[in-house]
């Protein structure tokens, strides 16, 4: 098989497990078997006579080849992309930005820049997804996002370990902060002591990352009592008003909780620092990129709050 008649569904699927990391969660990205896309994989690689993704015990890497490989599918599958959405009559003049963003950005940080350049550059198209800060490294290293929100936590570590690195700007660090119900007695002050979190009742998150109990309280000294496992963090701030539980946020995220919820500092343990990073790979920008990024960096500075403020 000559690699000109490689398909276009084996390049999606080639993009799909480099963007996920694994075959199975390219297979439910997509909707296909794990045998279809091991399929695919397979007859991608005869026809590049190379392996393109080096098999790993957590996941796969690219190969050099796959690199290749990765870089002329995302400009052959982008084109095939801008090609349907001309045709469905949408707006290309000003350019387009494929922007991935972990969800506490997109509950507040997005939404705002999204408003902004609507009202500054209305011919500029940004398509956007949710991911987990992983899964949009992978994404950016695949060349199927242009800029990256992610998250980082201390020892604050690169994201990832790959070369080239990726370009990192902070656009926020501020403590994490905890959500209480507002009938509940620690948010009675203006912060809550951490020697009073034992004994409380959790509401968690499912997490990619090396942190299985998102949502409570980092370094408690028992076994914590998990009440509810949400992956939307709205859902959860819904919870906790609800009188449910508590779970950690973002400072960002004290201007969408929703009434019945206070959102506090924590006093009398170690800082728990969370940073919210912009992300793209090291070559130029075009000048869409460039404008959205400003446009998330302006954005930022609105919504990086003071502690207490409402």
């Amino acid at each position: 098989m000559d690699f000109n008649d490689v398909s276009l569904t084996a390049l999606r699927v080639f993009r799909a497990v480099a963007e996920q990391g694994t075959f199975t969660a390219a297979a439910a990205a997509l909707g296909y078997t794990q045998s279809a896309v091991s399929r695919q994989i397979a007859a991608i690689e005869r026809a590049a006579g190379a392996e393109l993704l080096e098999r790993r015990r957590e996941g796969v890497l690219l190969t050099a080849a796959g690199r290749v490989v990765m870089r002329r599918a995302t400009v052959v599958l982008d084109e095939i992309e801008a090609a349907a959405r001309e045709l469905s009559g949408l707006p290309e003049g000003g350019g387009t930005v494929r922007l991935g963003w972990i969800p506490t950005a997109g509950a507040v940080l997005v939404p705002r820049a999204l408003t902004t350049l609507r009202r500054t550059d209305p011919g500029l198209l940004v398509i956007g997804r949710e991911g987990t800060t992983p899964a949009l490294v992978r994404a950016l290293r695949a060349g199927s996002v242009d800029l990256a929100l992610l998250a980082s936590a201390p020892p604050f570590r690169a994201p990832d370990a790959e070369s080239p690195p990726l370009v990192l700007q902070t656009l926020t660090e501020r403590a994490l902060c905890l959500a209480l119900p507002a009938a509940h007695p620690l948010a009675r002050g203006d912060f809550v002591d951490v020697a009073d979190l034992r004994g409380q009742r959790w509401i968690a998150g499912p997490s990619a990352g090396e942190d299985r109990l998102m949502g409570v309280w980092p370094g408690l000294d028992e076994r914590p009592a998990i009440v509810h496992t949400v992956r939307d963090w709205l859902a959860k701030l819904q919870l906790v008003a609800a009188g449910c539980g508590l779970t950690t946020v973002p400072a960002a995220l004290a201007v969408a909780a929703p009434p019945g919820v206070r959102i506090l500092p924590v006093r009398g343990g170690p800082q728990e620092q969370r940073r919210q990073l912009l992300a793209r790979l090291p070559q130029p920008p075009t000048e869409a990129v460039t404008r959205v990024a400003a446009v998330l960096r302006a954005a930022a500075l609105e919504t990086d709050v003071p502690e207490g403020s409402p």
